[in-house]
């Protein structure tokens, strides 16, 4: 049931002579004058003032029908801060401890100042878009993304809780810039091999390696003796090792994948000096999380103080020199800052450029998408495809050489010819 009440009026029967004439209420010009009112389905009475009288019964019958009809929302739900629910969307979470350090963060920085004061009912796709476009004026589209990913994730929190009853986040007029960039470039063969002999030797096997068999940087950091097959000649990509908030741990490889990558016999023949020359021992360290169970694994790849490598410490003073001596980037400038030594790199001279090393390589000698895709740990061989598509061979003369091989001779007659 619903109904529209006027405040300012009232119908006041007159005791004397039964008529029923309107006054004036104390609330006469002042405030909204019309209540919608309607019944909840917890049978209460529910009512919001409008200037108008025509709105206060639109929004009436529109709050009875969804009452009815098991759609309706209290209207006060969506008066709810969206910090209230952002904390609790974050408890929520089941993901590994890295995931969940990167959601916290980008909620603190660029989600809790932006909404964290806003009603929810108050948060508009426009309200968003203007949002992103402020972002995007200082952040990369990967940062915008996650940062979206978390806003997005509390609204729908919002609407399972029936606070709201659409998540404005997924409106068509909110448009994340996309993260796509360049096409990725693969070094030359010459260029990778200069830049091994550049290594030191007690390092020299990780870039072989990673050129090799295509391992991220954390998971070379995290290979151990136990996970070479010589005999099948394969590599058993079983963990990485992970920097969390305050300490290392070990972790499954990135999309919580093991895989199996295979084991060319040169870089067999590289492992085995080096696990020769420098003989693995078991290190600990806790399992996803720092206070998970300890685990001990034969590290092929330590610090000459025996601890694990850290990307940060092996870029500056392992990678980033050997850059210099191959030539891929110039010497840096004598004059450091606060200390460090500040060379010219950006993304494309990280050790991924190793990756694209191999990925080039397998697609130029036949390996299909699905086993690249494999073989880097990806978890979606479109990802693989999207990223490497313009590295495949071209397919004109084989496609040519296929349909004459097929047709050329079978179909081919003088009527057929022009």
């Amino acid at each position: 049931m619903a109904f529209v009440k006027d405040l300012w009026f009232s119908n006041v029967k007159d005791p004397e002579t039964g008529d029923t004439k309107r006054e004036k209420t104390d609330r006469h010009g002042r405030g909204k004058r019309w209540l919608a009112s309607w019944i909840d389905p917890e049978g209460r009475e529910r009512s919001r003032a409008f200037e108008r009288k025509v709105d206060a019964e639109k929004h009436a019958d529109a709050m009875s029908v969804d009452a009815a009809r098991g759609d309706y929302i209290d209207p006060k739900a969506g008066l709810t801060k969206f910090s209230e629910l952002g904390q609790r969307w974050l408890d929520s979470r089941v993901v590994d401890p890295s995931s969940m350090i990167r959601y916290e963060s980008s909620y603190r920085l660029h989600v809790l100042p932006a909404f964290g004061n806003k009603a929810l009912k108050a948060i508009t796709p426009s309200l968003i878009q203007a949002w992103i476009g402020q972002m995007a004026q200082s952040f990369s589209p990967s940062s915008i993304t996650t940062a979206f990913r978390v806003l997005q994730g509390v609204l729908e929190l919002a609407v399972a809780d029936e606070s709201i009853k659409k998540n404005p986040a997924k409106s068509r007029v909110v448009q994340v810039p996309k993260t796509g960039g360049k096409e990725v470039q693969a070094w030359a063969d010459e260029q990778v091999r200069l830049l091994i002999d550049a290594h030191p030797d007690p390092y020299r096997a990780i870039p072989a390696i990673g050129a090799a068999c295509g391992l991220r940087q954390t998971e070379l950091f995290g290979l151990a003796l136990e996970d070479v097959d010589f005999s099948e000649q394969v590599l058993r990509v079983r963990r990485q090792v992970k920097k969390l908030r305050g300490g290392f741990v070990y972790a499954l490889p990135k999309n919580d994948r093991e895989r199996v990558v295979p084991l060319p016999t040169w870089a067999a023949k590289v492992l085995r000096g080096h696990a020769k020359a420098y003989r693995p021992s078991p290190y600990t360290l806790p399992w996803e999380k720092l206070d998970g169970k300890p685990r001990s694994h034969n590290l092929l790849f330590r610090w000459s103080d025996d601890k694990a490598l850290r990307a940060n410490t092996f870029n500056d003073f392992v990678w980033k020199p050997a850059l210099v001596k191959a030539a891929v980037i110039p010497e840096p400038p004598a004059q450091r800052v606060r200390g460090h030594v500040q060379y010219a790199t950006d993304r494309e001279h990280g050790m991924h450029a190793l990756r694209h090393y191999y990925a080039s390589v397998l697609l130029a000698d036949g390996v299909s998408i699905k086993e690249l895709a494999e073989y880097l740990g990806h978890a979606d061989p479109g990802f693989t495809l999207r990223v490497y598509a313009h590295m495949l061979p071209g397919s004109h003369d084989r496609a040519i050489k296929a349909i004459d091989r097929r047709m050329g001779g079978a179909f081919l007659t003088e009527q057929s010819v022009v």
